[in-house]
């Protein structure tokens, strides 16, 4: 089956101001692997004006979006060619120009997430390290004025915030701003044990998943937390660097299937490697050293849990 997705995930930036611990864009990771980076315009015109069957584009990942300086004009230009942008992955929302605050909502952009793990600063700056809580609810305030003054519902926000020992006792308050501030609220279970939550009976009850952390919620459903939506992205929004390499999914920062920005992307998208890793995720065919998703450790939990991708779905077909 050819893959032609009409949503991509084109990386804004690899660059954060902030310093939150669990984060490989902290860690130096990103940097060493992906290098600093931010996508220029005229790459972004060329890949939109290459690939008309584009219709979406997600353009946060590794870094923040805002401190791009060309994002003003790939939010007009994407407009112009009726192309839906979101943030869904997260911003921080620390540093952002009021020009750029207004284009949000001038040029339409879709969906925001809003990364927000407490309701104070003193909570907030304990893992969001350098980050101003005040500064962030200002801006969405400032959003929520030209929403006003445009008469628009875009764009749409959410409150994202990882349920940590330090800030569980403020999850009822930052749903009560989230509501005062006209967000959707999202509580997201930490990558690791950092700060291990505490009250366990309250994040079970106030967490979607019925979980604590991702251990608890693979031993109640019998899979990877998070694993179909973001392996799924090598069918339905692969991942693209700032520089063109094209990733695959979100979480690859070790290798790549080829470059959007010198060759076709099509062709990328379904090449022998491309299709090989596609087939490895569906448990069809053994890893390779040259396949991205086998130095995974979502692939690799796969694996030995037998757990793969789209195991209960009849057809691929639905997802494509």
């Amino acid at each position: 089956m050819r893959i032609n997705p009409t949503k991509i995930r084109l990386d804004a930036s690899t660059v954060c101001q902030l310093k939150c611990p669990a984060c490989p864009t902290t860690q130096g990771e990103i940097k060493r692997s992906l290098g600093s980076k931010f996508l220029k315009f005229d790459d972004f015109k060329k890949l939109v004006d290459l690939n008309p069957w584009i219709r979406t584009i997600e353009l946060s990942n590794w870094g923040e979006i805002f401190l791009n300086r060309d994002l003003l004009r790939i939010l007009e230009y994407a407009f112009e060619k009726n192309i839906i942008l979101t943030m869904d992955n997260g911003v921080n929302l620390n540093t952002v120009r009021e020009d750029v605050l207004e284009g949000l909502v001038k040029y339409k952009v879709a969906f925001i997430t809003c990364s927000i793990d407490g309701a104070s600063q003193e909570t907030y700056e304990i893992y969001r390290k350098l980050g101003d809580f005040d500064a962030v609810i200002n801006n969405i305030r400032k959003i929520n004025a030209f929403k006003d003054k445009y008469r628009s519902e875009f764009p749409k926000l959410r409150w994202q915030f990882i349920a940590f020992g330090h800030n569980e006792h403020e999850i009822p308050m930052a749903r009560k701003m989230a509501k005062e501030l006209g967000m959707g609220f999202y509580l997201k279970l930490a990558w690791n044990d950092l700060s291990p939550v505490r009250n366990k009976d309250l994040v079970r009850a106030l967490s979607a998943t019925g979980a604590v952390d991702r251990e608890e919620y693979q031993r109640k459903h019998g899979a990877i937390y998070g694993a179909e939506a973001i392996c799924s992205q090598l069918w339905r929004q692969p991942q693209i660097n700032p520089d063109g390499r094209v990733l695959g999914c979100c979480v690859n920062y070790w290798g790549d299937y080829g470059n959007a920005f010198k060759e076709d992307l099509t062709g990328i998208l379904n090449n022998d490697k491309m299709n090989h890793a596609r087939a490895m995720l569906l448990g069809k065919k053994e890893e390779r050293e040259d396949i991205p998703c086998t130095q995974c450790h979502w692939y690799k939990d796969m694996k030995k849990n037998k757990a793969w991708l789209f195991a209960n779905r009849r057809k691929i077909e639905a997802i494509a």
